[in-house]
């Protein structure tokens, strides 16, 4: 079985591709490349989505002898994402631009090219759906909240 591994060269997309790598997938790591941090203003090296994550994550791929891509996404990012995101934020809205990244990049595009890389799985360490015998109960303040009513978002925020 050939899995796809979306690397954003964090500890959680590292340890889901050292968990599907041990588990005997046949595994290739890629990042999204969504923009250059010049082009949105930062002068940083490390942010989300910069050169040094996408360093960190060809560093795990090679380590566990995976393939490792970047497939640019940039302009698809720029019209999907964050024109509506600006357009949103100048109308008085509070968009989370993550979300449409996830919808129109992470679980679209690029389930479409795991597909034509004949992957099997797409797997990143930031999603999963989990059940449990009982209720529990972990409130971490400072935790990010979406609240969705199917696929349409009701609202979010942080917990204090």
């Amino acid at each position: 079985m050939k899995a796809l591994i979306a690397m954003s060269g964090g500890v959680d997309s590292s340890a889901a591709a050292v968990l599907m790598h041990d588990a005997g997938w046949d595994c290739l790591g890629v990042t999204m490349k969504l923009y250059q941090n010049e082009e949105i203003g930062l002068t940083r090296a490390h942010t989300c989505c910069s050169l040094d994550d996408v360093e960190d994550a060809r560093a795990v791929a090679f380590r566990l002898g995976m393939p490792y891509y970047v497939f640019n996404f940039g302009g698809q990012f720029r019209q999907k994402v964050m024109l509506p995101f600006v357009q949103s934020y100048q109308q008085g809205r509070t968009p989370n631009p993550c979300i449409d990244c996830n919808r129109y990049l992470k679980f679209d595009a690029l389930f479409q090219r795991a597909r034509e890389l004949r992957c099997d799985a797409v797997v990143t360490g930031h999603y999963a759906r989990t059940r449990w015998d009982q209720p529990e109960r972990a409130i971490t303040p400072g935790q990010a909240v979406v609240l969705y009513d199917g696929d349409v978002v009701l609202g979010g925020g942080t917990i204090q």
